[in-house]
């Protein structure tokens, strides 16, 4: 067993003896993050906040981004220690147009540190409210690792390409994997599969590595409820959908966030169990009809303003992060 694993079972130890005399820093009632799901604090520099460790297998570290509410993950199998980055985000300065990677370089260190092999960097969909560092982690890993995302990236590419004067023919390599719909793949010992999550962007997809679903932005804690569904290619029904999808998983499988948005005083949360969001969730739990979740999230859609880094978001994201040619910061 590893140090790293020790550390995160002793961490678990203590948090199931501080939780069965007290709530400990539990976040909501709908959202138990208890110790019976082996949960540990991630120790740290400042990415570290808020930041969980998760028994599993898989075992699952999470990084909170709070500049844009993001959640980002490595995904590690515990008998190899081989490790998928999901989501990573880089930094980004609206008022002076400046990125940079602290973020980024904080969960870089904490991979070095603890002799992960990081294997595949995965992306749930393009996203518009942050920049990916996918393209960063890809030049400073070792072993030229490749960049994953839905195959319907393409469809994203061909409607934002011409808006940002990109050449669509320069995004043809610009992803090493285009991911199959239902596509295993494998993470050390440990059985990964791709499911398609349309509703909030058409390339959207999750991963199911074994009791853990990456969801992104296809489902939201249960007190937040859903993402929005008016961006281009988006579609209330197919969200609707891909949230009875995920619901009809094993109560007991861990759902993961690509953001949280908490209100009152809760702290940001990254997970609840399929069980909680069936109960719970105030935009599709079970019993919501479909017909009540789409007016519902029409509604919603319609009196929203775009993302505040959407077009500095995607004209990076299409191109798997790498930025336009003088851009500060970096360079194309």
């Amino acid at each position: 067993m590893t140090s790293l694993i020790r550390s995160v079972l002793r961490r678990s130890l203590y948090r199931s003896l501080c939780a069965s005399s007290s709530y400990y820093h539990r976040p909501s009632p709908h959202t138990t993050q208890t110790a019976s799901q082996g949960v540990a604090t991630v120790p740290g520099d400042a990415c570290r906040e808020h930041s969980r460790a998760f028994l599993g297998p898989p075992l699952v570290f999470s990084f909170f981004e709070k500049q844009t509410f993001t959640w980002q993950y490595l995904v590690a199998d515990p008998a190899t220690l081989e490790v998928a980055v999901i989501d990573p985000v880089l930094d980004y300065d609206k008022l002076t147009g400046t990125v940079s990677t602290t973020t980024a370089d904080c969960i870089l260190d904490f991979i070095k540190q603890n002799g992960l092999k990081v294997s595949r960097i995965l992306e749930t969909h393009a996203h518009a409210d942050h920049l990916t560092a996918s393209r960063y982690y890809k030049e400073k890993l070792p072993g030229n690792v490749p960049l994953c995302i839905g195959k319907r990236i393409t469809q994203v590419q061909k409607t934002f390409a011409p808006k940002y004067g990109i050449d669509l023919s320069s995004l043809n390599n610009a992803f090493d994997i285009l991911l199959e719909d239902d596509e295993d793949f494998k993470l050390g010992e440990l059985s990964c599969r791709v499911i398609h999550l349309p509703g909030h962007t058409p390339d959207h997809v999750g991963y199911v590595m074994g009791k853990s679903v990456f969801a992104g932005d296809s489902i939201f804690q249960p007190d937040v409820g859903s993402a929005r569904a008016d961006f281009p290619g988006g579609n209330a029904k197919d969200l609707y959908n891909s949230m009875q999808r995920l619901l009809a998983l094993p109560q007991d499988y861990r759902l993961f966030v690509g953001h949280d948005y908490p209100s009152g005083l809760r702290h940001p949360v990254c997970m609840a169990t399929v069980g909680e969001q069936r109960q719970f969730n105030k935009h599709g739990k079970i019993g919501t009809s479909e017909s009540a979740f789409v007016e519902m999230r029409e509604a919603r859609d319609a009196n929203l303003g775009e993302p505040r880094l959407l077009h500095p978001s995607l004209q990076a994201n299409i191109r798997a992060g790498k930025l336009p040619t003088g851009h500060s910061g970096q360079t194309a």
